[in-house]
């Protein structure tokens, strides 16, 4: 009973969202309200689970002094002295809260964020080599792109950035266009294996 309640909620939550959707009414819709709101709760309580397990998991790290378990105690410090001025001050203006966040945590997400830079010149640097028909191809709208979407581009001449746009609007739409498509198809073709309990990963292991 323990796998087969959940697999039977998981199918009527599931087949009343479908129908619902699909056959929308005044009473649907008022249950569809209540599920949402059921659902931020639930996101509550996930939210204290996560962040317990990551206390948790950090807590094995410092108590075993295994390998980085430096890193493991700088954010466990971090989580702890962030919650704590949240609670202590509030999070209002000038308060220690907001300036742990402007002046530590965005300039560390920007930091992160622009080392993906790096990561993206490497990738096109291994993707634009001219090893095939195909690589040429891209190596070739790229280029056109790249010099179509800078300003210099439209002073060499004119007709770069309409080429730059046709690349984008006709060709790439076309491509994206594709893949959406086959995200749709993957994501209905999983929602059924998981409303009908094909897929049961959530249930975890045994």
């Amino acid at each position: 009973m323990r796998r087969q309640i959940p697999v039977i909620l998981c199918f009527g939550f599931g087949a009343f969202m479908l129908a619902q959707f699909f056959v929308p009414s005044r009473l649907s819709i008022e249950a569809y309200e209540m599920v949402v709101d059921w659902t931020q709760t639930i996101y509550v309580f996930a939210l204290l689970v996560g962040v317990a397990g990551m206390i948790k998991y950090h807590s094995e790290k410092i108590s075993g002094k295994k390998a980085g378990y430096f890193y493991n105690l700088v954010t466990l410090i971090a989580v702890i002295v962030m919650a704590a001025s949240g609670f202590i001050w509030g999070r209002g203006e000038s308060s220690p809260f907001d300036w742990f966040f402007t002046y530590m945590q965005a300039p560390m997400q920007a930091t992160v964020f622009s080392l993906l830079s790096f990561f993206v010149a490497s990738a096109a640097y291994r993707g634009f080599r001219a090893r095939n028909f195909e690589a040429v191809l891209l190596l070739l709208a790229a280029a056109l792109v790249m010099i179509g979407r800078v300003p210099i581009g439209d002073y060499i001449w004119s007709g770069f950035p309409k080429i730059a746009n046709w690349i984008l609007d006709v060709p790439s739409m076309t491509a994206r266009r594709g893949i959406f498509i086959g995200i749709g198809l993957g994501t209905i073709a999983t929602a059924l294996r998981v409303i009908l309990g094909v897929e049961r990963t959530y249930l975890g292991k045994g």
